[in-house]
């Protein structure tokens, strides 16, 4: 693994942590069966733009201010006569309307059309008890089930009852999705198997008796030095 690559696992990692505390100290937690009436910002109908993404910008009357831009790290693009424009997160057609708004002024009939010429590489996280960790790419319908079998499947210490996905919801907050996996593998629910965003955060959680086993292994056997294994007679 490249230092680049280590450096963007540790990054998305704390993010991953720093979502997570939010998420659960709001007790924004739902069930994956309530996801339906939650709004989330990622539309699995409808492609939103992200950075990186290169976008052909036409103007129908006006062809002299066609121009091929992308979406930079921040999630803006540059235009002639319109330098600052939010474009990450938006649909084209959203964008279309923001653009034609931003023209109003200069151009008598501002007919605008955007056509996403080429998509970044997008992508999911899964991250915590499974057997490789990190980003997965997502190149078509992803699943939750799918996206753990790319990350090397569960470990034993899985809490595979409680999977989490983080995502934003509407208005920016982090969501975290429950899901059952034991459900989904059973064909129990399967509608517990859904279909990830983009950016979406897959987190495996350790089971009980994984903490359990931790805690005795950092706390006691590296801090007390009691030879397990070896029986005393104690007497009353």
């Amino acid at each position: 693994m490249s230092k680049e690559e280590i450096m963007l696992t540790n990054l998305v990692k704390i993010l991953l942590l720093s979502v997570l505390m939010t998420a659960c100290t709001a007790h924004n937690i739902i069930p994956s069966g309530q996801l339906d009436s939650v709004a989330t910002s990622s539309s699995l109908d409808e492609y939103l733009i992200q950075p990186g993404d290169t976008l052909d910008i036409k103007f129908f009357y006006n062809p002299e201010l066609n121009d091929s831009v992308v979406v930079r790290p921040d999630g803006r693009i540059s235009l002639q006569l319109a330098p600052e424009i939010p474009a990450a997160g938006m649909t084209p057609a959203q964008l279309t309307s923001t653009l034609e708004k931003s023209y109003e002024k200069e151009l008598a009939n501002p007919g605008i059309a955007v056509i996403i010429r080429s998509f970044s590489s997008q992508r999911v996280y899964v991250d915590g008890e499974v057997n490789s960790p990190g980003m997965v790419e997502l190149l078509g319908p992803l699943t939750v089930l799918q996206s753990i079998a790319e990350a090397g499947g569960l470990k034993d210490t899985a809490k595979s009852s409680q999977i989490l996905i983080i995502r934003k919801s509407k208005d920016n907050k982090p969501l975290a999705i429950e899901v059952n996996l034991n459900e989904i593998r059973s064909a129990t629910d399967d509608n517990q198997n859904i279909r990830l965003a983009p950016y979406d955060v897959v987190y495996v959680p350790r089971s009980t008796i994984a903490n359990v086993n931790l805690f005795i292994d950092q706390y006691i056997r590296k801090n007390i030095p009691i030879p397990f294994g070896i029986s005393y007679g104690i007497g009353f």
